[in-house]
């Protein structure tokens, strides 16, 4: 089984680099299931359904979020409606959406799971808490578990992976939009990277544009954050899969870029 996760979708850009790349990986790679980090994709800032039924028609399978899905006052009633759009798990009980969902590919059942950080983040549950009452929920469902950690702290992250080794798939980490280099088949056989990375301009600060980032810091007053433009990144790894034991055989960071300025 191979899944490729998509680092997260900022603003047209990454949706236009979704579109460009994605159907051409699928179909040389053989890929079975997409996964792609959608908070940023709606300029800049939370997903709206427009944008994400955008981003399904292109191929994504599964979307997952973070702290920012809430931006649009839209995505309220639209996660309430549709199974395939995350937030994360570990917000506290009545808030609106999932932060799971299971699915048949290749005639195997596969998790989805959406946590969220805590350290420089807003406080939710306990995301290590969290992971292990809903292991404890699927356990006789499905063993082949893929989790979008969105976190800041690379402590944080790290210790995730370590503390859920060998009880899930994988672990990719979203949220700093910087990719890392630490792809790696944790001792257990879970996937792990800190920093799976983002989909969406390459000159810009994060996804924003340079100007714009460096008049809050120069200045420290509020500043309107606009998506840059010009040349696109594709940030993703590809995960592949062994179902018969649950475990990952491999981890590897596909990047692509576009000259474009769309």
């Amino acid at each position: 089984m191979r899944v490729l996760f998509i680092g997260d979708i900022v603003g047209r850009p990454g949706r236009r680099a979704v579109r460009e790349f994605l159907p051409s990986l699928v179909s040389r790679l053989k890929i079975d299931l997409v996964v792609a980090n959608c908070e940023n994709a709606a300029g800049g800032f939370g997903i709206t359904e427009k944008v994400a039924e955008e981003i399904f028609s292109y191929g994504v399978h599964v979307m997952t979020s973070g702290n920012h899905i809430w931006d649009k006052k839209e995505a309220i009633g639209y996660i309430q409606k549709v199974d395939r759009v995350l937030r994360p798990l570990n917000y506290p009980p009545g808030v609106p959406g999932r932060g799971s969902i299971i699915l048949t590919v290749k005639g195997e059942k596969v998790a989805v799971v959406n946590l969220a950080g805590r350290v420089f983040m807003p406080t939710l549950d306990c995301p290590f808490r969290k992971v292990d009452e809903f292991l404890e929920v699927i356990k006789d469902e499905t063993s082949v578990v893929l989790i979008d950690f969105h976190a800041e702290a690379t402590s944080e992250k790290i210790a995730f992976g370590y503390y859920v080794d060998g009880r899930v798939t994988a672990v990719i980490g979203t949220h700093t939009h910087v990719q890392t280099a630490d792809e790696q088949i944790l001792q257990g056989g879970t996937a792990y990277i800190t920093d799976v990375g983002m989909t969406g301009p390459v000159n810009s600060v994060i996804g924003v544009e340079v100007k714009d980032i460096l008049d809050r810091f120069l200045t420290q007053m509020p500043k309107k954050f606009n998506t840059a433009k010009g040349p696109v990144i594709f940030s993703s790894v590809l995960i592949e899969i062994d179902p018969s034991t649950s475990k990952a055989t491999s981890i590897k960071r596909l990047n692509l870029r576009s000259n474009g300025s769309r």
